[in-house]
Formats: structure tokens, C-alpha cells, sequence
């Protein structure tokens, strides 16, 4: 098992931020939603606040509040603007989370790609998963090789992936000391996928919503993929068998 989940040989499915569309994304309904729907596990997104909390938002700003200059707790009761203008206190539903709940309420049961959008998370997070015990599967990813490096360098044993979307931020990945290398799907080839494995990595690709590339990805070989619709991801992939459907 290349990637160390019991389904090989079919690629891990995961919902893009949880889910996009049917939930808000980042949040718990999301989560919930994609293990429900049939998928291994999800994506997600990491900010630091200013207090040095690592708080699950995909955008530098939450509801126009940028987060690297406030505290979590003001962040978490931060007004929701209704349609009419009217500023009103979040609902429960729609607090924002940290790193420790989400790893806390799904670490022994889903594959987590836990994406740092920021540097300087990289020690939280890592203390943050050697806390739990009976952890079914992670990767720590960026977008920032300087976020590879350091994680590497805190933790050799920690599992690392760097996500790219072109050809140039490519060139890096075998310079990185990473576990998984994370190509947009349209940089994807058997050529590259071949040479990935060559070198003892694994592929994960984002974000495949289309059921014709999401079979062509899997009959790759690619061991991950990120989907925005986590239900259409398992209907498509779910029962997958390498070479049935060339």
C-alpha cells in the first residue's frame, strides 16, 4: 500500500475543504459530510492568528477580518453581515475551528491533507498530531517548500507533501524532503506519475470534478485525489479497479 490505507489498491478519495456547495466549507458539516458520502478523508486549510493558533480558514481574511492580526477567540465571535446588512452574532454552526478540534474529532477515522497556507505553523502543527494516538493518516502540505523543509527538519519522521500548479514551482519537488508530491490535475501525465513513484513518492491531485479525469487519474496510478463533491467522488471511484475502465 503505497499510501498506507487499508483501500489500495484504489486511490484515497478526499473532499476538497470538507466539501464545497452542499456545506460551508472548512467547517464541521463539511467534514461530516464528506466521511458520510463515502470519501477516506479531506482537505483542509490552516492559518496562524495572532496568538500563535492554528485556525482552520482557507482565505487570509475571516468575515473581513484579517486573521494574522487577531486573536482566535475575538475571531470566533467575529459578526456575520445577514443580507440586509444587519451584523449579528455567528451561529454555532459556523464557528471557526482550530487545528486541535478537527485532529481531535476525526484523526482515528479519516486521512487528513492538513495544508499550511503560512509559514510558522509548522511546530504547532506537528506537536498538535504527536498528542494523538491511533492517528488513521495525514500529510502536513503547502504550497511553500520553505513549509517542506521545516517540517522535515522538525521531524524527520513526519509526513510531508508539496502541492505545485505549474510547471516551474514543479521543479522543486525533487530538491524536498516530501513524502507525497500534490500536482494540479492538469499537470498530471503517466510520464510524470511514473517518475514520482520512481523516486518512492506519492501523488495526490486536486481538485478533479470531472468523472471522466477522475477515472483517467486512477487508472494513472495517482494515490490521492481532492474533489470538491465528495459524493460524485465516491460514485465514480468508489469501487475502482485498476484497468476496467481504460
Amino acid at each position: 500500500m503505497r499510501h498506507g490505507w487499508a483501500a489500495a489498491p484504489r486511490p484515497l478519495l478526499l473532499g476538497h475543504r470538507g466539501c464545497r456547495g452542499a456545506e460551508k466549507e472548512n467547517t464541521l458539516a463539511a467534514f461530516d459530510r464528506a466521511l458520510a458520502e463515502g470519501c477516506d478523508g479531506f482537505e483542509f486549510d490552516v492559518r496562524r492568528s495572532l496568538d500563535g493558533r492554528s485556525v482552520i480558514c482557507h482565505d487570509p481574511q475571516f468575515r473581513g477580518i484579517d486573521i494574522a492580526e487577531n486573536e482566535f477567540d475575538s475571531l470566533k465571535i467575529a459578526p456575520l453581515r445577514s443580507r440586509f446588512g444587519i451584523r449579528r452574532r455567528h451561529q454555532v454552526s459556523e464557528s471557526l475551528l482550530c487545528l486541535e478540534e478537527v485532529l481531535e474529532r476525526y484523526g482515528s477515522r479519516a486521512f487528513m491533507d492538513i495544508e499550511l497556507k503560512v509559514d510558522g505553523l509548522e511546530e504547532a502543527t506537528l506537536a498538535a498530531i504527536q498528542r494523538l494516538s491511533g492517528l488513521r493518516g495525514y500529510v502536513i502540505s503547502s504550497f511553500l517548500s520553505s513549509v517542506v523543509r521545516r517540517v522535515h527538519e522538525l521531524d524527520a519522521r513526519a509526513v510531508a507533501g508539496y502541492i505545485f500548479n505549474d510547471r516551474d514551482a514543479m521543479a522543486l519537488w525533487s530538491s524536498l524532503p516530501c513524502a507525497w508530491v500534490m500536482p494540479h490535475y492538469k499537470l498530471v501525465t503517466p510520464e510524470l506519475v511514473h517518475e514520482f513513484h520512481a523516486a518512492g513518492k506519492h501523488v495526490m491531485t486536486w481538485t478533479v470534478n470531472n468523472p471522466g479525469q477522475m477515472r483517467r487519474l486512477a487508472e494513472l496510478g495517482v494515490d490521492a485525489l481532492i474533489a470538491d463533491d465528495p459524493r460524485l467522488l465516491r460514485d465514480v471511484l468508489g469501487s475502482f479497479v485498476p484497468g476496467t475502465h481504460g
